[in-house]
C-alpha cells in the first residue's frame, strides 16, 4: 500500500450516466424528474444510513465476541455485507465519504479471506467509528478537512496493521 491515497469521484448526476436525445435515450424531462425522486429521498437515506449502521454495529459486535474463538468468515461476510450496501448508497446522496469508506471496508474484508486477528479486528472496528461518525456529523462530500483526515488515518491504519513480518 503506498503513503498517499488517490481518491476517485465519480460524477454522480443521472446526466452524466445516460444518453440523451437520440434511439434508446432517456429525455430531458424524464431524467429531471428522475434527479428529483433521489432529491427527495436524501432524508429517507438518513434513516437507511442508520439503520444501516446499527445493523453494522450488531455484526461488528458479534465478530468482536468470537474474538480469538473459532472461525470468524460468517460474521465478517456479514459486516462485508452491511459496508457493501453502506459503499452502493452513499455517493447517491451526497454522502461519498460513506461510500469511500465503505468500499474501503469492503477491500479489508476481502483481503482476510474469512480469518479476522485482533488487528484486522481494530481496523474493522475503526473503520466502522468513522462511518458512525460521518453520520453523527452529517458530512456530505467527501467530508473536507475532517474527511481527509479520516480516510489518512485509516489509511495509516491499515497500512500499519497489514505490514507481514520478514
Amino acid at each position: 500500500m503506498s503513503d498517499s491515497a488517490r481518491i476517485i469521484r465519480p460524477n454522480l448526476t443521472l446526466n452524466s450516466k445516460v444518453t440523451v436525445g437520440g434511439p434508446g435515450a432517456v429525455d430531458e424531462e424524464t431524467l429531471e424528474r428522475a434527479e428529483q425522486v433521489i432529491q427527495n429521498m436524501s432524508e429517507d437515506y438518513l434513516k437507511w444510513a442508520k439503520d444501516d449502521l446499527a445493523r453494522l454495529a450488531k455484526a461488528f459486535a458479534v465478530l468482536k465476541g468470537a474474538q480469538g474463538g473459532g472461525d470468524t468468515a460468517a460474521q465478517l461476510e456479514a459486516i462485508f455485507s452491511v459496508s457493501h450496501d453502506i459503499k452502493g448508497q452513499g455517493g447517491s446522496f451526497d454522502y461519498q465519504l460513506m461510500t469511500i469508506v465503505g468500499n474501503q471496508l469492503c477491500r479489508f474484508i476481502e483481503n482476510l479471506n474469512g480469518n479476522a486477528d485482533n488487528m484486522a479486528i481494530e481496523v474493522i472496528e475503526l473503520h466502522v467509528n468513522a462511518l458512525q461518525a460521518v453520520m453523527a456529523q452529517k458530512l456530505k462530500g467527501d467530508g473536507g478537512p475532517i474527511g481527509k483526515a479520516f480516510l489518512s488515518g485509516l489509511e495509516q491504519v491499515i497500512a500499519k496493521r497489514t505490514v507481514k513480518p520478514a
